[in-house]
């Protein structure tokens, strides 16, 4: 990604030094969005590269995909905090990053010799995210926990599938992504805390995942306390909006349309040819047409399954109403708007030559940040890294054969 003038940019976290020791998705995704805006982040993993993202599908004869994608821009080093000589050596090298990000069960750094005391010691400014199923404290907090777990806990996984039916879970982590979105947040605040005092002391960040997850959804507490729902399944239909739906058409296309302001809905009776609909009292707002959401939505799903795709996007473009066919990646890399933005650009990697990937999200005018690299392999960094803190070859051998490195 570039701007006009074809240059790239430092990013806002330029200076910014990570270190992320941190396994599978959630805590590294926090890294990763802090490497996609400048930051220096450093990949720590176990010497046997046994971090489970590794063996996550996609993987293609043997080449992990799903890591080399969702580690990008970060250098990787090996270590093994566990032995003494891991512990000591981390101590010293903490002094030279501003972030530390994990993701162990709780009191598993402690049991190390690494609790946030002793971490501090080391960096008295530095900044550690500890990104966990259920947080540090309660009941819960040494449960282990993936994706699925915190969705279904928070709330999330129960708003979603058909009416009476079974909850369904999305065929992807997005909860696991959704708190790494929080653990970014919370560390570039962080930093701008520290930018702004230079004798401010660091921070734990302690970031519940199902929190993260149950934070997105705002109004079940008050409608629960003040009108006794319990808000649930409803298929693809909205429970506080209308229209608001998945519909079919006649030549088989599924697409979602949301009309639920006054000025849309008028739009739309009127693209449609269904002046009925506008001058219906039940549908006079959208409290109203949530009300009788069934008898309109059954007006509207016959007249799109009646009519082919390209006629309702006619109608609807039109009109100025919203609406998407619901995209596969093959429509997402043919879509125009995708393309002219580049949304979607290439990782450069050592094994594969490049790689296509989500780009760098957000955009700043006028500022382009460089396209990062694909995720490192094992330990591929540990001479560059070491070095940087003072370690010659002959040091890296002496840890290699101890199986520290």
């Amino acid at each position: 990604m570039s701007n006009a003038s074809g240059k790239t940019f430092p990013g806002a976290l330029r200076g910014v030094r990570i270190l992320d020791m941190a396994t599978v998705l959630a805590a590294p995704f926090a890294a990763t969005l802090c490497a996609d805006l400048g930051a220096d982040v450093v990949k720590l993993e176990l010497p046997d590269g046994s971090d489970p993202l590794r063996k996550l599908a996609p993987v293609k004869d043997g080449v992990p995909l799903y890591w080399k994608v969702s580690n990008r821009g970060k250098r990787g080093i090996t270590l093994d905090v566990r032995t003494p000589r891991g512990r000591e050596l981390l101590l010293e090298m903490l002094g030279g990053f501003d972030v530390l990000v994990e993701n162990f069960r709780s009191g598993t750094l402690e049991r190390w010799g690494l609790d946030a005391e002793t971490l501090m010691a080391a960096n008295p400014r530095l900044i550690v995210l500890r990104l966990t199923g259920f947080g540090q404290t309660g009941p819960y907090r040494s449960r282990p926990g993936f994706a699925r777990i915190f969705e279904a806990m928070s709330g999330f996984t129960n708003l979603a599938g058909e009416q009476g039916g079974v909850p369904l879970h999305m065929n992807f982590p997005v909860g696991d992504v959704v708190a790494g979105l929080f653990g970014a947040f919370a560390i570039a605040a962080e930093v701008a805390r520290l930018r702004a005092d230079p004798g401010a002391r660091g921070a734990e960040i302690d970031l519940s995942a199902t929190e993260a997850l149950f934070r997105l959804l705002d109004p079940l507490a008050v409608e629960h306390e003040l009108q006794g729902t319990v808000r649930t399944r409803n298929g693809n239909l909205a429970s506080y909006t209308a229209p608001s739906n998945m519909y079919r058409s006649a030549d088989g296309v599924h697409f979602t349309l949301v009309a639920s302001s006054n000025p849309i809905f008028l739009r739309l009776c009127e693209a449609l040819g269904m002046p009925d609909l506008a001058a219906d009292p039940r549908f006079a707002s959208n409290v109203e047409r949530v009300a009788h959401c069934a008898e309109l939505d059954a007006a509207l799903a016959a007249w799109f399954g009646a009519h082919t795709y390209a006629r309702i996007v006619g109608a609807l473009d039109a009109a100025g109403v919203p609406y998407s066919k619901t995209y596969t990646i093959v429509d997402i890399l043919a879509d125009p708007q995708f393309q002219a933005r580049a949304a979607v650009i290439r990782l450069a990697d050592p094994e594969l030559g490049s790689v296509p990937a989500p780009c760098v999200v957000p955009r700043v005018t006028g500022r382009a940040c460089a396209e990062p690299r694909t995720g490192p392999g094992v330990g591929e960094h540990n001479a560059e890294v070491y070095g940087e803190f003072g370690l010659d070859e002959r040091a890296l051998r002496d840890l290699r054969a101890a199986g520290v490195i």
